[in-house]
Formats: structure tokens, C-alpha cells, sequence
């Protein structure tokens, strides 16, 4: 109490000394002119006075804070003074207590104007501050009556500045006080009273300074996330600057610039090749990324490192202070008082560090953050304009690779890059203090850091080396896993999946190899910078002790260089972390630069002036799809009048999808020239569906137009769906329209063209997969010349020959070529290719009531037109007369249809079909982390977790050894055999340790290996043994989401964390021994620091899990919606929506970017307050060794206060850690929740195994069958029974809803019985196992799959078959000389979904598959419904000669491929209505077979 009241009276007798001779100055008139002011400020701008008292008030502010600082900076350059008792300390804590004052009134005051808490909270420190003003005042009085000159002494003018600033504003503030308080007495500041938060804006915006420098405005939510379940809505939107619409524009800027620099030095280049005589191969110049991306984030990364500067240089004061301390233990006759002061140093500079190093991380994660949301919107960007040839290269794998892994890992390196200066920067200063500590013998250590060098450099080339083969096998991995979900369909009736399953695990296998050796070079990375600073250590006090006799190892000595260790320490662990990050970011850097180095679709061939007369013209048109192949198209011109109605007709491979490629700008061309009038519809082959409700894939971003759509509804027919629709047209659609049949999925993507009202309407075959009546009354309606676009110009690519009479212009397409232009009429007048194309096929078209056909084709024929008598009496006659005018189609579908037609109606419940992905809140279940410790190995762990803790004892037993060792000098002497002693067994020591990280590491990466081939096995098998209503729910992305982002969590993070959260613990609880070995009173202290430990750990945990699992959930929208726009592409150019489609990503990047901002604003919130913990930790420890300094040993002290610091560090790991593994459990939890889900009858039943060859006859009998898709919903089939006998060829019709897909999937066991049996040759198929029932029945789907891989891989993936075998299905699929003529033969290479090949290839290679199995029973589900007329010939007689002694059962909406079938079976309502032979049935003039057959224009 005396030294306190010395240096107050100290400080006084310093500013009573103080005077001016001249007169007042200009500090003094300050509060003068302040008082004059106001009144003129508020006059002139009409404001109000409490808001101009704030703005005067922040100015002061700024100025004191200045000022104070600066008066800060002259008390820490004298702080060795102070303390050594040569100056007053008075100063020094005056300009402390003025620059935390001004920060206190600022804030406070901010509080008030922005949050508008209530006045009372002022009066809480009106007190203070005024005490602090009267009491400068009486100083400043005191002063007046000295008679000391300070002119010429800058620091006491400082002084007095700054304290008369300090007390105008105290005055200012006490004018706002008064203000505020009257008007709350007159009633005139009702606004303060609280009322609902703000979701619209985040409370960051509002909070006051120390409000963000502490987080505290996330205090609120925190508390109820901890007291509730976190909804979405609970959530407030990101800070506008964090917004993607803000971020994405500053790299685009910058990228622009550097393709635009690379493209210049690419012509520069090749204006040099060009010169030179001489052959070089000169590497393609890329733009930039890396340049790009430091541009971007170059201003918040310098802004980072700036506060982390400031964390480091604080860092190395605590070495002097612990020199200090050390001092004053040793020296009893020090003053107490300074080691109070020192410790109260310590305790605000341990604040300091903190608030500094939180700022610093959040820096880092913003700018992270901002990168991988410009790097994904560029990639996603990149995406809509890649050429087909870039496209090749890069498959839908590989570029949600590139988002979810790569794009990710770049921004997760932010927080190592400024590591790249401060490593050096730390290691350069801990060893010029070292050197100022133990002289040269530092340079031993850094000569052992200098020799560890080109080691780590050849580890480091080793490691990306591996880190390159590594990602490449994930891409493969992924694209599989991709293509099987999308096939999974056709994998299951194929009975596919083994192997697939095996081929998947395969590519697994060589990723865990590469992985276990990358993981390997790592641990070594680690064993050795682990053990550096042991070595330097070693090195160092051993060289120091024995080159000199008289060099002792004091306390100081030794403490100060452990401190100095430790930093050093921090660093050398950092850098293995660092060089590793680097090493894959580098490798991400280089995918995601090569990707968006692609080549981009060229759209200056298409022009678009609107005062041409024609609405489209072509000119010297020769279109490739890719560089390196022949052109597809060549000499294209035309042109087409606007309004005109146009038909392209032609043979398989002619080029007629192509020639509207060319027209959309999808096709690359050198000497074309393209000019659209208006805009464009597109309705694509593949009918491309969202998925969304079906309202919105019509509207496709337009507003509603109610009395627009209901027409456009009923004229494109579906009316009748949405009745059967559950939520009518507010029904969720699935992903690639699962929920639909193909005709609702073309029907619905033709609405979505009309409602545009475009100019232009390019229709790719786009009446292909519709009922005969159907198509006509679309094209009647829509299409023909009275219907809703008969003003529009419209492309029609059709092989409806009915239709082709009814257009304007007729172009026929010949090998890449117009073989001709004209109409109806001029075309039939000559013998052309359009007339050889109608001679070989109207035969077969002419409809009994179409007498313009018959004229036609008789013309051809040179017959006369006369009126003929045609009888349908007799079957043969009807099969000669059929007219199935508009299912003579082309429909390249790729969509997973779904397992029926009514499934739409059947399998939902509500409007929703794809569900929201479960979210588990509270804590971490127990079962999760003993799915991984099973999965590791329970021995594995164990060793893991002994060795973890021999290593920490064994690294606290170094400082304790070193502890003990400072004593041997006490009097003066040193003994070299005990030296020598204490020397070699610090040494053993160390290497003991080494050998234990050696051990765990290696321990760690086989339990990494082993768990993690366990984990993705699992649910590899488990996904593929899911039920089809499993994938009909949930997103393909979902689900590729766990096999990427969740199994790398598992790959590179899991185990890694668990063991560091383990060690963590052990530091914590060895560096509470250790200094409760010193100071036993520090337990009383760590209890209530426990309690409050686990009271924020609670609260944090609660909120945070939620946080981060709403995150990962947030995740599958993404690249779901980014895998829906790939397969979209062309549609989405088409309408030129691509601006509405980045909108829309960038919207959802948002929604996951707000998750993971706010979880790491409650992570901030936690560290500061742990560090705050620490913090008092540190200063009770300093006090506690202050207090006892008579009574423990310098060693003793030195030892507690080092590890006080560690354990500031080890808490705030600790948190940090658990709060990592239990976020990442999430991932783990992800794969254990689809490893158990509900899982199809098993594949193979031993004792129940059929003869092999089963079944022998073909006999097919249903027994009262009937099925629904779950459990709670009515039976889409009730009580079917029949027997169909060996060799019949079976026809099944119904109109939509029937149930005619469900009773084949019922056949083929994808949907299970709820009733009845289903026997084949007497086996109940029940009975039997999945792939024993579906391997002995073959099936071609409408939907022709081809997975990546050859050709031979595609008909045979299982090898079963010679060379011959295959050879004669090729042949007998029509297909042989085709692939003879291929490069490679059987080993041609197929592309992704088989995009390299025509679709009536592909259905020939799903024939040729037919083939080879050769089963007695094959099911045809509408498998020519997708091909045209030729194609459609080549199928048909194939199945009626190679399969005449198998049973066939086929589903058909084209009833001309049915009429010669032995009988038909007629659905409706999942009943059986009738059965029998064609002609029976349509001799009833009354079946639903008659009156179906008379829809389609069979009958009259």
C-alpha cells in the first residue's frame, strides 16, 4: 500500500512541477471552442445536437488515442527504468488509463446511439469519469503554482496534451449524458425500448468497437443456441461486403486481366514460331491463377499480417519478463511492487496477444472464404461456356472435385501463407536473442536447422509428387461413383453392381497406397522438426556448458532460452503443417488453373441483327465438336424466313441434333457465319428437368402469368398430370425428373419454351416420347400452323412422317451434309434423298384415315392416286396399315426414370420429394466415435494413446530435468561428472521421446489406413444394396458429397485430431502438475477456471455443432445445383439464362457461407474468453511466485511461469481441437448414417440358389401379386394374376398410371411384393437372392447407359464371355462393322454416359448386351421408343429372329410394335382389364385396346 501511494504521489509531484511561462495554449481553448462550435455546427447543417456531440466526441477520441499511444510507446521505452526503480511509473499509467478510458466512452457511447440501450447504463460510469476529470483539473491547478520550465521536455507537454484532450472529452461526454437523460424525461427517445432483433442485418454491423474486438455480439446467440434448436431462419444474413455478388466481380476483374495478358503472349509466341525455321515445342502460356489470387486478396492478407506482426513481436516480451521475474525471485531484497507490475505486464499483454491473434485469424478466414466463393463461381462460370472437347477432358467427377476439394483447399491455406515470413522472422529473432543468452553456441543448433534443410526439401518434392497421383486417382474415383449413381438403375436390373463395386474399391486401393505413403514421408516430416528443437536444445546447452567451465546453466539462462525454444518450437511444428498445406495447395492451384485455361465456346460466329429478313441464316457452315476430329457438319447453308416452319429429317448420324448445335453456337467453326433474329427456345433431346416444382421448370425464371400458363398447360397436354400430380403442379420434380415418365418430362419441357414467347424455337425431336394422340394434338396446338407459335420460327427435327407434309421447309440431312432444301412437294416431285428416305419407310407409316399419305406415297411409287378401298379386317391387314405417326422418335434420355410411370402419384405423399438432409444437434453421440475406434482398431488405439502419453511425459520430464539442473551451481562451483551426468541424460531423454513420436505416428497412419478402407467399403456396399427409392429421394449429390468432402475428412483430419485433442489434454494436465509442484495454491485456482472452462466449452459446443452441421448440410445444395446445371448446359445458353443461373449459385454459396461465418464467430467468441482465462491463469501463477519468492527456487519459478504460458496455449488448443474433431465427426457421422440405411434383400441366398440353368423354359405366372412403394400407401398393382407360357411374346399397355413399369420392376425385384408371388419355372422369385433372379432375366431399358471404359467393358464388365461370343452379339446387334472400323476395336474407349457414340449406337450396344446373355425371359421397356426408323428396323428384326424361343414381355407405347405379339395385357388402375390376342381385342370394339388403338390412328 505504501509503494502504491508512493507512485501516485510520484505522479503528482511530476505534474506539479510543471508550468508555462507564456500564455494559455491551445489545449486550454479547446473545450472553448468546442462550446462556441456546436452551436454553429448544429445551425448550418440543421442537425441534431446529440449527433453532432457524437461527431465531435469521436474526433477528440481519435486525437486522445493518439496521443495516448505515443505517450504509451515513451513508458515502454522506460519500463527497464521503472523497474529497476531509476523513474516513476506514473506516466506510463497515466497514458494507459487515458487511451483505455477513450476506448471505454467511445464504446459506450456507440452503444447507445446504434443499440439503443437504455440511459440508466450511463450513470454506471459517470461517476469514473468524472473522479478522473476533477482530478486532472486539480492537477492542472497544482501546476499553475510551480515554477518549472518544460518548454524544451516534449514528454511532459505530451503529458499535458493529452490530459487536457482527456478532459474536454469527459466534458463532451457529460453534455451527451445530461442530453440523453432529459430526453428520456420528456419522453422523447421511446425508440430505445428493445424490441425484436434485426434478422435482416447482422448485429456485426451495429456492434460497438470492444463489441467486435471481443465478440460479444454474438453473446446472444450463443446463449440460444444453447437453450434451443437452430432453425435457418434463426440465422442473419452475411455482412455486404462477404456477400458473393461483391466478392466475385474483384476476381473477375483480375482474371480478365490475366487472360488477357496470356492471350497477348500467345500471339506473341506464335508470331515467333511462325519466324523461326527451327521446330520448337513451346509450353502453352496459361493465365495466371496464383497472380490472380494474390491480387484479389493481396490488401487483406498485408492487413493480416500486420496483426500478426503484432501477436509475434508481443510473443517475445515474455522472455525478458520471465528473465525479470527470475531476477526478483533470486534477489530477496528486490521490491515487491515491481513484481506486481510485471505481472500485471504480463497479464495485459497475454490480452493484447489475444485480441490481435483473433483478429489476425479472422483476417485470414475472411479472405480464405472470399477465395473459395470466387474460385468456385469462376469454375462454375468456367462450366456453362466449356467446348465439347474441354468437356471430354473434364468430367462431372472431376469438376465437383475441383469445387468441394480443391477450390477448398486453396482457401484453408490462407491461414499458412503469412507462416511463409513469419517462420523466418521468428526463427531469426529467437536466435539473435539466444545468441544475447548463450553466445555462439546457438550457431550449433542453427547449423543442425541448415543440415535438416535439403532433407525436408527432398521429403517436400516427394510428397506433391504423391499429393499429384493421389488427387488424379480421386478424380477417377469420383467420376465412377458418379456414373454408377446416375446408371444405378440399369447397374441393378443388370445385376451389375459387384462389379462395379469391385472396380470402384480397386481405384480405392491405389489411393490408400499412394495416401499410406504420402502419410509416411509425413510422419518422418514431423519426427524430425518434433524432435528439432529437442536437438537444438541439446546441441545448444551442450556446447554452451562445455566450451567454457565457467558457464553455468542459471535459471535465467536456461528459462529465457526454453521460452525462446518454445516460439521456436511453434514454429518448427508449424512447418511441416505449412509445407504440407502448400504442397496441395499447390497441386489444387495447378487443377483449378488448367481448368479454367480451357477452351471456351466462340460465340462470334453468332450474330443477332434484327434487320435481317430471315430468322435464321447460315453461311459456309463446316462445324467441328472438337479440334483434333473430323467436322461433323460441312458445307451448311441456308436460310430459313421468319415465321417458316421447318422439318430436318434424315438417317442415324446424319446430323441433325448437330445442325441445332451449330445454330445455338454449341459447335466450333472457322468459316461460319451465323445470324439469329431474336431470341431462342430450345427444347433439347434429352429433356433437361430441375429439380423444382413443375410450376417453376415451366416458368424457368419468368414471372407467373396465370391465364398464360393454364393455356400453355392444357395445349401441352398436361392438364391430366397434374390432376394425378399429389401437389399438382407445385409438386417437387427430383433430379433429372425421376418422378416423371419421359413423355411428361418432354411435355414439360416443351411448356417451358412456349412460355418463354422467344422468336426463334428450335424443337429436338421434342414430340419423341408422347402417345400418338398426344403428339398430335401438341404439334395442332403448339407446333402446326394454327397452334400457339404459328408466328414464330420454328426448327422441327422429327422422323413423324406424318407430320413432315405440314411444314413450310423440309431439310435433309445426308452425312454432315444438306442433301436438301425445300418443301413437301418439291421434294417428293424428284427422285432425291428426301424421296429414297420416304420410299423406305411411309410403307409403314400410312394410316388408314390419312389420305394425303397414301397420296404421297403413291406418287412415289409413280401410282395412280385414285381412291382405294382399304380393309382392316384381319391382323395381317393391321399390321400393314399401322400408323404410329408421332413415335418414330429420337430421345437421347439420360435421366433415371423412375420405376414407374405412377410413381409420381405413388411414392410421395406430399408435394415434397427430395427431403431436407438431417441435421443432428447436441453433442457428439458415443456410438459415432466407437464406430471409429472399431473401425481403427480398439488395440491400435490404445497403443496410440500410451505411446501419446510416454512421448508427453517424456517431453515434461525435459524441463523438469532442466529445472533440476540450475541448482548444481548454487554455490559457485560446477561439478563436470554431474554436469556431464545431468547432459547425457537429458539427451536419453529426448531421444526416448523421439523414438515415441516415431512410433505413435507410425501407429496412427496404419489405424488411418485400416479405418478409413473400412469406412468407405461400408458404404460403398451399403449405397449400392439401397433400394431404388433411396435414389428416386435423395440427390446424386448428395451422396457424391459423402464420397468426396466427408471420406478426405477421414482421409486427411479425423484420426490427426483425435490424437491432438489427447495430447492436448496430457499438456494441460502435465502443466498443471508442474506448476502446482512449484505453487500448490494454484489448484484452488484452477478450479474455478475449470468450471468456467466447461461452462463456455457447453455453451460453444451446443451452438457451434449446429452451426457447422446446418453448414455441411448446406453443402449438397451446391453441387447439387452445380451437377444439375452440367447436364443443362446447352439449355441454359439457349435461353441465355446463364447470369440467372450464377445468381442462383452465388445465392446458395451465401447460404452456406453464412453458416460457416457465423460458426466461426461463436469459435472466436470462444478463444478470446479462454485466452482471457489464461490469461488470469498466467497473472495468479506471476502473483502466486511474487508472493512466495522467499520460498521456491528460481528454478521452480522459472519453471511455473513457462508453463502458465504453455497452458494459456494448450487450453485454447484444446477447445479449438475438440471443437475440429466434433465438427469433422460430422463427416463421419454422415457416413455412418448412409453405411445403415435400409438396404435391398441380399444378393445371393445360399440354400436358396436356382439350377444354373435357371430358367430353363421361360414360364412366367403371377399369383394375386400386388406391391406398393412403402409401407402407409395404397398398391400401385392389386391382385395381378396370370400365367404366361414359355416362348409367348407379351405386350403390356395402359395409359399413364397403368402400373405397367411397376409390374417389371416388380418382375426384376427393384420394387418388393406386398402381396401374392411371382413364380418363373416354378421358383417363387422371392425366395431366391437379387442377383440370381436378376441375372436370369435380361432386359433392354428405353434409357441406353454406357458407363466410361471400353467397349468390351460395356458388354461384358465381368469377363465371362471370348472374343467370339462378343463378336457374334456385335454382329447380330448390327453393330460389328462398326466397331471393326474404330481405331481400337474393343478397346475403343467410351466416354462419359457414352456421349462419343449416337444414341442408336448406344441402343444397339444395350442389344448386343441383350444378346450375350441370351436368358429364356427378356423384357423390352419401350426400348425403340428412343430411336429412329432405322435403328427402330434393326431392333425389331434381331428380337423376332435371336430371341424366337425366349419368353418376351414388352411394355409399349407404340402399339405397331405389339400388333403381332401372341397377346396383349391391358392395364389400368394396377388391375389386370384385359388379356388376350390383338385381333381378339380389337374385335371388341368396346376394350380399352380398341380404343386406344383408334387414338393412335390404328383403326378407324
Amino acid at each position: 500500500m505504501d509503494n502504491s501511494l508512493s507512485v501516485c504521489s510520484s505522479q503528482f509531484s511530476l505534474i506539479d512541477s510543471v508550468t508555462i511561462e507564456k500564455g494559455p495554449s491551445l489545449a486550454e481553448w479547446t473545450l472553448v471552442l468546442f462550446v462556441l462550435g456546436t452551436p454553429l455546427h448544429f445551425l448550418y447543417f440543421k442537425r441534431n445536437l446529440s449527433v453532432a456531440i457524437v461527431q465531435y466526441k469521436f474526433i477528440l477520441a481519435i486525437f486522445i488515442t493518439l496521443l495516448g499511444i505515443l505517450s504509451l510507446s515513451y513508458g515502454l521505452r522506460d519500463i527497464h527504468d521503472v523497474l529497476i526503480g531509476e523513474k516513476s511509473p506514473g506516466g506510463f499509467i497515466l497514458s494507459i488509463s487515458i487511451v483505455l478510458t477513450t476506448i471505454l466512452i467511445h464504446d459506450e457511447s456507440h452503444k447507445t446511439q446504434t443499440k439503443k440501450k437504455r440511459n440508466y447504463r450511463f450513470f454506471h460510469i459517470i461517476g469514473l469519469f468524472c473522479s478522473f476529470g476533477i482530478s486532472f483539473v486539480f492537477i492542472f491547478q497544482k501546476r499553475k503554482d510551480t515554477a518549472v520550465d518544460f518548454q524544451n521536455n516534449w514528454e511532459l507537454q505530451l503529458t499535458e496534451w493529452t490530459t487536457k484532450l482527456y478532459c474536454v472529452l469527459i466534458s463532451v461526454y457529460l453534455i451527451e449524458s445530461a442530453i440523453q437523460v432529459l430526453k428520456q424525461v420528456l419522453g422523447a427517445n421511446q425508440s430505445f425500448e428493445k424490441g425484436k432483433a434485426d434478422k435482416d442485418v447482422s448485429p456485426e454491423i451495429k456492434a460497438s468497437f470492444l463489441s467486435r474486438l471481443t465478440w460479444s455480439w454474438v453473446t446472444p446467440f450463443v446463449l440460444f443456441g444453447y437453450s434451443h434448436n437452430l432453425e435457418p431462419s434463426d440465422l442473419w444474413p452475411l455482412k455486404p461486403e462477404h456477400v458473393s455478388t461483391n466478392i466475385i466481380p474483384i476476381f473477375d476483374k483480375y482474371w480478365e486481366e490475366e487472360v488477357e495478358k496470356a492471350t497477348r503472349e500467345r500471339q506473341s509466341q506464335e508470331k515467333r514460331t511462325i519466324k523461326t525455321t527451327t521446330i520448337t515445342v513451346e509450353k502453352k502460356v496459361q493465365a495466371n491463377l496464383l497472380r490472380c489470387v494474390i491480387r484479389a486478396l493481396g490488401p487483406a492478407l498485408l492487413l493480416s499480417a500486420f496483426y500478426k506482426l503484432l501477436y509475434h513481436l508481443a510473443e517475445f516480451t515474455f522472455p525478458y519478463m520471465i528473465r525479470l521475474l527470475i531476477g526478483i525471485a533470486r534477489d530477496g531484497k528486490e521490491e515487491i511492487w515491481k513484481g506486481y507490475i510485471l505481472a500485471i505486464l504480463m497479464f495485459s499483454v497475454s490480452i493484447f496477444k489475444s485480441v490481435v491473434l483473433n483478429i489476425h485469424i479472422n483476417e485470414t478466414q475472411e479472405a480464405g472464404r472470399s477465395n473459395w466463393v470466387a474460385l468456385t463461381a469462376a469454375i462454375y462460370k468456367k462450366t456453362l461456356r466449356l467446348t465439347n472437347a474441354a468437356k471430354q477432358d473434364s468430367t462431372v467427377g472431376e469438376i465437383i472435385n475441383l469445387m468441394s476439394v480443391d477450390a477448398e483447399k486453396i482457401g484453408n491455406c490462407m491461414w499458412s501463407v503469412n507462416e511463409v515470413w513469419a517462420v523466418p522472422l521468428l526463427f531469426s529473432i529467437s536466435f539473435y536473442f539466444l545468441w544475447q543468452t548463450l553466445g555462439p553456441s546457438v550457431l550449433v543448433g542453427l547449423i543442425i536447422i541448415l543440415l535438416l534443410v535439403p532433407v525436408n526439401f527432398v521429403l517436400m518434392r516427394k510428397s506433391k509428387h504423391l499429393q499429384l497421383e493421389s488427387m488424379n486417382l480421386k478424380d477417377a474415383r469420383i467420376k465412377k461413383m458418379n456414373e454408377v449413381l446416375n446408371g444405378i438403375k440399369v447397374l441393378k436390373m443388370y445385376a451389375w453392381e459387384e462389379c462395379f463395386e469391385k472396380r470402384i474399391l480397386e481405384i480405392r486401393d491405389k489411393e490408400l497406397h499412394i495416401l499410406a505413403g504420402r502419410k509416411g514421408i509425413q510422419n518422418w516430416m514431423h519426427v524430425i522438426w518434433a524432435t528439432t528443437p529437442f536437438m537444438i536444445s541439446l546441441c545448444t546447452f551442450g556446447t554452451y556448458v562445455l566450451m567454457d567451465a565457467n558457464n553455468v546453466m542459471s535459471a535465467e539462462k536456461v528459462f529465457v532460452s526454453l521460452s525462446l525454444f518454445n516460439i521456436l518450437q511453434y514454429s518448427l511444428h508449424l512447418l511441416p503443417h505449412v509445407i504440407n498445406y502448400f504442397i496441395q495447395t499447390a497441386v489444387s492451384l495447378k487443377r483449378i488453373q488448367n481448368f479454367l485455361n480451357n477452351e471456351e465456346l466462340d460465340t462470334s460466329i453468332i450474330t443477332r441483327n434484327t434487320n435481317s429478313e430471315y430468322g435464321i441464316t447460315v453461311e459456309d457452315g463446316t462445324f467441328i465438336w472438337d479440334t483434333t476430329m473430323e467436322p461433323t457438319l460441312k458445307d451448311i447453308t441456308f436460310k430459313i424466313p421468319q415465321g417458316s416452319l421447318v422439318a430436318i429429317v434424315g438417317s442415324v448420324g446424319a446430323g441433325k441434333s448437330s445442325l441445332l448445335s451449330a445454330i445455338l453456337g454449341e459447335m466450333e467453326s472457322e468459316t461460319a457465319k451465323v445470324n439469329i433474329k431474336g431470341s431462342i427456345a430450345y427444347v433439347a433431346q434429352q429433356p433437361w428437368i430441375m429439380n423444382t416444382s413443375l410450376q417453376q421448370n415451366i416458368l424457368f425464371g419468368e414471372d407467373l402469368d396465370k391465364r398464360k400458363y393454364e393455356f400453355i398447360v392444357d395445349a401441352s397436354a398436361l392438364r391430366k398430370d397434374l390432376e394425378v400430380l399429389p401437389g399438382g403442379d407445385q409438386t417437387e420434380i427430383g433430379e433429372k425428373g425421376i418422378n416423371l415418365s419421359g413423355g411428361q418430362k418432354q411435355r414439360v419441357s416443351l411448356a417451358r419454351a412456349v412460355y418463354q414467347n422467344a422468336d426463334i424455337y428450335l424443337l429436338d425431336d421434342s414430340l419423341s416420347a408422347v402417345d400418338a394422340h398426344v403428339g398430335k394434338h401438341i404439334f395442332d396446338e403448339i407446333i402446326g400452323s394454327n397452334g400457339l407459335l404459328k408466328e414464330k420460327t420454328r426448327i422441327l427435327v422429327t422422323h413423324g412422317l406424318n407430320y413432315i407434309r405440314k411444314v413450310d421447309i423440309i431439310i435433309t440431312m445426308v452425312d454432315g451434309r444438306i442433301g436438301e432444301i425445300g418443301s413437301f412437294d418439291e421434294l417428293t416431285e424428284h427422285d432425291g434423298p428426301f424421296a429414297g428416305f420416304m420410299k423406305n419407310y411411309l410403307a409403314e407409316e400410312l394410316s388408314t384415315d390419312d389420305e394425303q399419305n397414301i397420296v404421297s406415297y403413291r406418287k412415289l411409287e409413280g401410282k395412280s392416286t385414285t381412291d382405294e378401298t382399304i380393309i382392316h379386317s384381319t391382323h395381317s391387314d393391321i399390321v400393314h396399315s399401322i400408323s404410329d405417326n408421332s413415335n418414330i422418335p429420337i430421345a437421347r434420355q439420360m435421366s433415371r426414370q423412375t420405376s414407374c410411370e405412377s410413381e409420381s402419384s405413388e411414392v410421395l405423399s406430399h408435394n415434397t420429394l427430395v427431403q431436407e438432409e438431417n441435421t443432428e444437434s447436441g453433442s457428439v453421440k458415443l456410438n459415432v466415435i466407437m464406430t471409429y475406434v472399431r473401425a481403427v482398431g480398439v488395440k491400435i488405439v490404445i497403443v496410440i494413446l500410451t505411446m501419446s502419453m510416454v512421448h508427453e511425459v517424456a517431453e515434461m520430464y525435459l524441463d523438469v530435468w532442466l529445472s533440476k539442473w540450475t541448482r548444481d551451481h548454487t554455490n559457485g562451483t560446477v561439478n563436470g561428472t554431474q554436469r556431464n551426468r545431468r547432459l547425457g541424460i537429458y539427451g536419453a531423454i529426448g531421444l526416448f521421446r523421439g523414438v515415441s513420436i516415431f512410433i505413435t505416428e507410425t501407429f496412427v497412419t496404419y489405424g488411418l489406413i485400416k479405418a478409413t478402407r473400412k469406412l468407405h467399403k461400408n458404404l460403398l456396399r451399403n449405397i449400392l444394396r439401397s433400394p431404388m427409392s433411396f435414389f428416386d429421394t435423395t440427390p446424386v449429390g448428395r451422396i457424391v458429397n459423402r464420397f468426396s468432402k466427408d471420406i478426405e475428412t477421414i482421409d486427411d483430419e479425423l484420426i490427426y485430431q483425435f490424437k491432438d485433442v489427447v495430447i492436448c489434454l496430457l499438456l494441460v494436465l502435465c502443466n498443471t502438475v508442474i506448476i502446482s509442484t512449484g505453487t500448490p495454491q494454484f489448484l484452488f485456482i484452477m478450479l474455478p477456471v475449470t468450471v468456467v472452462y466447461f461452462a463456455l466449452q457447453r455453451l460453444y459446443v451446443s451452438t457451434s455443432r449446429q452451426l457447422r452441421t446446418m453448414a455441411s448440410a448446406a453443402r449438397s445444395p451446391v453441387f447439387s445445383h452445380f451437377g444439375e446445371t452440367i447436364s443443362g448446359c446447352s439449355t441454359i445458353r439457349a435461353f441465355q439464362q446463364e447470369k440467372r443461373f450464377m445468381t442462383e449459385s452465388a445465392r446458395r454459396f451465401d447460404e452456406l457461407n453464412t453458416r460457416r461465418s457465423l460458426a466461426r464467430s461463436v469459435e472466436k467468441w470462444l478463444h478470446i474468453r479462454l485466452d482471457w482465462l489464461g490469461s488470469i491463469i498466467v497473472l495468479c501463477v506471476c502473483l502466486l511466485v511474487v508472493v512466495n519468492k522467499d520460498d521456491i527456487s528460481p528454478g521452480i519459478v522459472g519453471l511455473a511461469i513457462t508453463y502458465a504460458l504453455n497452458v494459456t496455449n494448450c487450453i485454447e488448443w484444446l477447445v479449438k481441437l475438440t471443437t475440429n474433431a466434433e465438427t469433422n465427426i460430422i463427416s463421419l457421422e454422415r457416413i455412418k448414417e448412409y453405411s445403415e440405411t435400409h438396404t435391398e434383400a441380399d444378393w445371393i441366398v445360399e440354400n436358396k440358389r436356382p439350377e444354373h440353368d435357371w430358367p430353363n423354359e421361360g414360364n412366367v405366372e403371377m399369383d394375386n401379386y400386388g406391391v406398393r412403394y412403402r409401407e402407409g400407401l395404397e398398391l400401385v398393382l392389386k391382385s395381378i394374376s396370370c400365367k404366361i407360357a414359355p416362348c409367348e411374346k407379351i405386350g403390356i399397355v395402359g395409359r399413364t398410371g397403368a402400373g405397367k413399369s411397376s409390374l417389371t420392376m416388380g418382375l426384376f425385384r427393384i420394387i418388393e411384393k406386398a402381396q401374392g408371388r411371382i413364380l418363373i419355372d416354378g421358383i417363387d422369385i422371392s425366395t431366391i437372392g437379387l442377383h440370381d433372379l436378376r441375372s436370369k432375366i435380361t432386359i433392354i431399358p428405353q434409357d441406353p447407359v454406357l458407363f466410361s471404359g471400353t467397349m468390351r467393358m460395356n458388354l461384358d464388365p465381368f469377363d465371362e464371355y471370348s472374343n467370339e461370343d462378343i463378336w457374334t452379339a456385335l454382329n447380330h446387334a448390327h453393330l460389328k462393322a462398326f466397331v471393326i472400323g474404330l481405331k481400337d476395336g474393343l478397346d475403343h474407349h467410351c466416354s462419359e454416359g457414352g456421349d462419343n457414340l449416337s444414341v442408336g449406337q448406344r441402343q444397339l450396344i444395350c442389344l448386343a448386351r441383350a444378346l450375350l446373355r441370351k436368358t429364356k425371359i427378356l423384357v423390352l421397356d419401350e426400348a425403340t421408343a428412343a430411336v429412329d426408323l432405322e435403328t427402330d428396323d434393326l431392333i425389331q428384326t434381331t428380337i423376332r429372329t435371336e430371341f424366337a424361343d425366349c419368353t418376351i414381355l414388352t411394355i409399349a407405347h407404340r402399339l405397331n410394335t405389339i400388333m403381332d405379339y401372341t397377346r396383349i395385357m391391358v392395364l389400368d388402375c394396377g388391375q389386370i382389364r384385359e388379356f388376350d390376342s390383338p385381333t381378339n381385342l380389337l374385335l371388341d370394339k368396346k376394350s380399352i385396346f380398341y380404343g386406344m388403338s383408334k387414338d393412335a390412328g390404328l383403326v378407324s
